[in-house]
Formats: structure tokens, sequence, C-alpha cells
């Protein structure tokens, strides 16, 4: 058993935290510089170099790469053989956000009686966890600073299982149509199928942490993602929504088995700011 105390995993959520918000993944950076060498528009070409001119400016003046700097998601994956000491894990991960999103001087976005009263938290808390419990005896601790515009074009459908491969296509493909310049293209789409309401909407979240491109080690998972990608790129939104080939980056499907009455399939939309950075205590 080996021990874990809460400060050190407040510390570490705090700076997590404050660098997804100043600094691009090089994956997501990568994707963004071969974007621009294979777009046609001169337009859209034009707009991907604003958005990497912006991932340089916020690097060399410590300043966010996105006013909004999100809803904090945490991902934690904890191994059987750690103990955490010194209070409450959950606690810790917020008192982590809190400190992060003041030291960094990072928009607090997140309101309490969101329905009614709408008021400020003032400390980006409570933090939305997602909790794995894996072999081993360390901590890896994930975070994504996940902007509200992008997530506001998020879905959730129930198809009927006759609906199969081409439902999961026309509803994907659909929803980004509708979608247009809003969640901020060129997009990232994480897709999650299978499982049950709130299982694949977890899938279509952590699908979104892949390496962007990085195909789903199932052939057919990954000849899935490979046509909503072309499917989504003909439809001319391009990025910012000013036209062209590069609606999206990359698709990440995850699947899960289903209910025979079932075919449950999630969107979780990402816009090119894909914010996040993981650390193992």
């Amino acid at each position: 058993m080996r021990d874990i105390d809460c400060k050190q995993i407040s510390e570490t959520v705090s700076s997590l935290f404050q660098e997804a918000c100043l600094y691009l993944p090089e994956d997501v950076l990568a994707a963004l510089k071969q974007a621009k060498e294979t777009e046609e528009s001169p337009v859209a070409k034009d707009v991907l170099d604003k958005m990497l001119e912006n991932t340089q400016i916020s690097s060399r003046e410590k300043t966010p790469l996105c006013q909004d700097t999100g809803t904090a998601v945490v991902f934690l994956e904890i191994g059987q053989e750690v103990h955490i000491t010194g209070g409450d894990l959950y606690t810790a991960i917020n008192e982590g956000v809190r400190q992060g999103y003041e030291k960094g001087y990072l928009r607090k976005s997140m309101v309490g009686q969101p329905f009614s009263a709408r008021v400020n938290t003032k400390d980006n808390t409570p933090a939305v966890i997602h909790t794995d419990i894996v072999p081993g005896d360390t901590l890896k601790i994930s975070v994504m600073p996940k902007g509200g515009g992008s997530e506001n074009c998020s879905r959730l459908t129930m198809l009927t299982p006759a609906k199969g491969r081409q439902g999961i296509i026309d509803f994907v493909v659909n929803l980004l149509n509708e979608s247009g310049s809003n969640p901020c293209p060129p997009v990232i789409i994480g897709l999650g199928i299978g499982g049950t309401t709130d299982k694949t909407m977890a899938l279509a979240k952590k699908a979104l942490m892949r390496k962007v491109g990085e195909p789903n080690p199932d052939p057919e998972v990954a000849e899935l993602e490979k046509e909503i990608l072309q499917r989504i790129n003909n439809l001319g939104i391009g990025p910012m929504g000013y036209g062209g080939r590069t609606t999206a980056l990359a698709v990440h499907a995850e699947v899960f088995p289903a209910h025979i009455a079932s075919l449950p399939v999630a969107v979780n939309v990402q816009c090119w700011c894909a914010r996040h950075k993981e650390a193992t205590l």
C-alpha cells in the first residue's frame, strides 16, 4: 500500500489546470499545423494560422488560450494499492481547482442553482470528477478545462438497434451540420457508443483525452471514425465557420456493450482549443 497526501493532490491539480489553460498539447498543435498544410481555402488557412499564432502568444505571455477557461473536468485513475491520506480525495481535487483558478487568474465560470439564481461560485468549483479504480500503486490525474460553447453542442440519443452504423453516422454528421460555427471548429469529436445513457456520455467525454487522430485499436471502430470525419469535413463549415475542408481534426469513438433493445450514442464536442494535461503521482 502506498500513501499519497491530499496536499500533494491539490497542488498537482492546481498546476495542471494553470498549465492546461496556457499551453496547447503537442498533438493538438501538430493536428492544426497539418490542417493548415492540407487546407484548400485561403481564408481557412488564414484562420488556422491565427489559431497557431494565438498558441504562441499564450505561451509567451502566459495568457489563457481562450477567455473561457471552462468547467473543471478531472479524470482519476486510482491504483487499488493507493491510500489517500490527510483528508478527502474529492475535497482535495476541488481545493486544487480553487487554487489553480485563483493563482492563474483564470475565469471562474461555474454557477450554482443553474435553473434559477445562477450565482457564481467564485472559484470554479465544483469540479466534474470521473474516477476509475485500476491495478497498481499510482494515481493518474488528467484535467480538461471544458469550454461552454463546444459543450453546448454535445448531444445524447437513444437509437433503435435497427438504425445501426448508418444511424450513428447520420446522427453525428447532422449534429455538426446544425452546430455550424458555434463549437469553434475545427473540432474534435468524442463519440460514445453503447452502455447506458450515463455510460455512453462518459465514454464520449473520455474519448476526447485520446491523442488527436490516434485511431481506435478495433479496425471496425477505426473505420467508423474515419468515415464520420470525412463526412464532417465535407460539410464545408471550416475553421470558425469561414468555410473550408477542416471542420474537424479527429473523431474518437469508444464502444461498450449495450442492451439488446438499445443503441445509446453520445457526442461530446471539443473546440479547436483542446486543452488537457496529465500527471501521475
